[in-house]
């Protein structure tokens, strides 16, 4: 070879290796014959065409639409990863001879839906509602074990002092004595216990104008406004070990009497004005009981007013201190009950007198928008502009990832309603679809539980029966869904999967169903159902009846 020759070859190559560093942007393909392309080979001059596989740019700009939605689906953006995946299952599908006229087509088509549906089915299994939002320790059971494991400093003159001052100046609805019991408590707060009242004011800031509204309309002493601040740390989802729930810790039975709902899908033990309004009505029963005694009144709404009128009875006394200066009628929890409240009573009216340093939370502040149906959180965050966590914050009671399956009050950010109450007049697809039962004459509830893999208590819990209630013929029966365990990576080589050993199971297609939606709803995939019914297309009409496994 000539020293010229191979410097051209030299050349060329090192331009063709350059180029292949940088990628070029998909272009847009269009039913076009392809261009010839020219490349120089090795001798100078001579030109060999190449041509470009329309087929791969399509299968590519199919694979960037995907990877963008599974990018907003990681950002918990549902609805626009599911434009993303429209348009990628789109791309595809409108070639000039479909998704299906070409055999790498078809292949990276089957494989597109397979990722898409499974990529649904695991977004979407956090809002399936067997899941139950997390709780927080009730305050009063740390307070208490703190209390049991540190002996309670002896008061000090100049606490004395400060609580006999700061009650002359600042007047309370609730007579607080000022005796050892109290002070103790007062101590307590300002050494060990400290950062958690602490914690406990700050959070307590965004619910106090609302609890003194509440109190205020229906005649209860402010002082009790600050209740919380021992029963919950003003934490909407507390739970105790006795399995009281919300900042006000009410007993399942109790908020049912005052008009608390509990059921699979909310709690209003947790809804904060709700179980505000609850307690205020709770707390006049009880002081109308013990004859406007407030100390005996706030002994029975941490006993029962059962428990403390038998014990008043036993004593022999209708004083509180009486009653709890000795051991023998009272747990120690009850005795120790209504000191612990004064002394928050007093620090709360003045933090700054105790040392405490409040920081002011934003106040509540939302609208309200009513959710006809079971809608996934995150796609209520993402019409919202804020986080899944935000939303949840407004709307404590949900004990599940979706709103209820009926009608629902949603509290939403302020200028955010009319946009949500636009958007859902066209939500219809995105509503999230549970899986029912109806059984059969004999048939029993641990017969369904083993049907379905799941547990005889989450079967009655997720349809409100009690534990001795049994199944009925023809009743209608919501099958929970057990949580996906992982996701599938996307195969190199597109295989058709093989139907669940399972009953067969066959579907009427209803309206505005999409075979992504009865696959996600089915926990199954695009591919299985076409390939059970023989489909060669995603298109489905109402009243069609497709087999499922």
């Amino acid at each position: 070879m000539k020293p010229t020759t191979r410097l051209l070859v030299v050349c060329v190559s090192a331009f063709a290796v350059g180029c292949g560093a940088h990628k070029p942007a998909v272009p847009v393909v269009k039913n076009v014959p392809p261009l010839p392309v020219t490349i120089f080979s090795g001798q100078a001059g001579t030109e060999v065409p190449v041509r470009v596989d329309p087929s791969a740019a399509v299968i590519a700009r199919a694979e960037e639409q995907f990877v963008a939605g599974r990018k907003e689906l990681e950002a918990g953006r549902m609805v626009a990863a599911r434009e993303h995946f429209d348009a990628a299952v789109d791309t595809l599908t409108r070639l000039s001879a479909g998704a299906r006229g070409d055999a790498t087509v078809a292949a990276a088509f089957d494989q597109l839906l397979d990722r898409i549906s499974a990529l649904e089915v695991l977004a979407l299994r956090d809002g399936d509602g067997l899941i139950e939002t997390s709780s927080e320790p009730a305050a009063l059971d740390e307070l208490l074990s703190a209390a049991a494991m540190f002996e309670r400093p002896q008061p000090a003159l100049t606490t004395a002092e400060t609580v006999r001052a700061d009650l002359e100046r600042t007047p309370h609805d609730i007579p607080i004595p000022v005796n050892e019991k109290v002070l103790s408590f007062v101590e307590l707060f300002q050494g060990r216990l400290h950062d958690f009242m602490e914690a406990g004011l700050s959070r307590g800031t965004r619910y106090l104008p609302m609890i003194r509204k509440v109190f205020q309309e229906e005649g209860v002493p402010l002082d009790l406004a600050y209740v919380p601040l021992v029963e919950s740390a003003f934490k909407p989802n507390a739970l105790s070990t006795a399995s009281a729930r919300g900042m006000w810790q009410f007993m399942l039975g109790t908020a049912q009497d005052h008009g608390l709902r509990q059921n699979w899908f909310v709690d209003e033990r947790s809804d904060p004005e709700k179980a505000t309004r609850a307690a205020a009505q709770y707390l006049k029963t009880l002081r109308n009981f013990f004859d406007g005694d407030w100390s005996m009144a706030l002994a029975s709404y941490n006993a029962g007013p059962g428990r403390i009128q038998r014990a008043a009875q036993k004593a022999r006394t209708g004083d509180y201190w009486t009653l709890t200066a000795t051991s023998a009628y009272l747990p120690r929890e009850t005795r120790e009950y209504v000191p612990m409240i004064m002394a928050a009573m007093l620090i709360a009216e003045n933090p700054s007198l105790y040392g405490f340093n409040v920081q002011p939370a934003n106040p509540l502040a939302y609208e309200r928008v009513t959710v006809p149906d079971a809608l996934d959180l995150k796609i209520l965050a993402e019409w919202s502009g804020v986080t899944v966590e935000d939303l949840r914050e407004m709307n404590p009671e949900l004990r599940r990832m979706t709103t209820p399956d009926r009608s629902h009050e949603l509290k939403v950010p302020i200028g955010t309603g009319t946009t949500i109450e636009q958007r859902l007049t066209s939500a219809q697809p995105l509503f999230v679809k549970f899986n029912f039962h109806t059984a059969r004459k004999g048939e029993t509830l641990a017969a369904i539980a083993r049907r379905y893999r799941v547990s005889v208590a989450e079967l009655r819990e997720a349809n409100d029966l009690g534990a001795r209630a049994s199944v009925r013929a023809n009743q209608e029966l919501r099958i929970p869904q057990r949580p996906a365990s992982g996701l599938p990576s996307a195969p190199t080589r597109v295989a058709s999967a093989a139907p669940r050993p399972a009953a067969p199971v066959t579907y009427r297609v209803q309206r505005g169903d999409t075979l992504f939606s009865i696959a996600r709803r089915f926990e199954t995939t695009v591919a299985v159902i076409k390939q059970l019914n023989r489909l060669r297309s995603n298109s489905i009409s109402v009243g069609d009846r497709l087999t499922l496994r």
